[in-house]
């Protein structure tokens, strides 16, 4: 959301919650604070944002509005089964304002679109996701919850990504093609065919490899 005097907390206190933090006062929101199991976090020592309590206290946030603020897939989806139902329908999305999103696109709750980047015609983005710096989201794709699309990375039209997969940083992914659930596509890859479920793929053109274990940035 951009625009609004809405105040929102950070679910995550590391080097991706400063990224989520200035965004997010770049688009006209306030940040009140984060939770994370590090009270001294990076976004205390460069923002001196006030920790409000570890990773599980975010599930007693009461009535205020928050975003997810881990880079780390694994961390992330951990998280949110922490959090309750009524915590979950309160999350916010921040839409970077040098960000570009096409007014027949949806992106989901919680979910942060970075500087630069792109959604265009009609793509769908799931709920808690990151669409990151200078990131390029083509027409009707279409991605699901807890996604990840690094700095830099192509997503060309009609494609489709599962739940809880990375496309690593400046990686590329043809038209009309599948990414399964829980996948990881290297940094810089290719993608010229589809991807199965759970698979991480790197290279030019990119090959499939071991099946992903924790989903982690290459």
């Amino acid at each position: 959301m951009t625009g609004s005097t809405l105040a929102l907390c950070l679910v995550g206190g590391g080097g991706h919650a400063l990224v989520v933090a200035e965004s997010a006062v770049a688009a006209g929101l306030s940040v009140t604070g984060f939770f994370d199991d590090d009270a001294e976090a990076v976004v205390f020592a460069r923002l001196s944002l006030p920790c409000l309590g570890r990773l599980e206290d975010a599930s007693r946030l009461g009535a205020s509005s928050w975003i997810l603020a881990l880079g780390d897939l694994g961390r992330r989806r951990g998280t949110l089964s922490l959090l309750g139902a009524a915590v979950r329908s309160r999350a916010l999305s921040v839409v970077h304002p040098s960000a570009v999103v096409a007014t027949s696109a949806h992106v989901g709750a919680g979910t942060l679109v970075g500087p630069r980047s792109l959604v265009h015609s009609f793509a769908q983005i799931g709920a808690h996701s990151i669409i990151n710096s200078g990131a390029i989201i083509e027409h009707e794709c279409e991605l699901g919850d807890n996604c990840h699309v690094a700095p830099g990375a192509i997503l060309a039209g009609r494609v489709r990504v599962g739940a809880d997969s990375l496309i690593g940083l400046g990686a590329r992914v043809l038209p009309g093609l599948r990414i399964g659930s829980g996948c990881l596509i290297g940094a810089g890859a290719v993608v010229t065919r589809d991807v199965g479920d759970g698979v991480c793929v790197t290279g030019i053109p990119a090959r499939a490899h071991q099946p992903v274990g924790r989903t982690r940035a290459p």
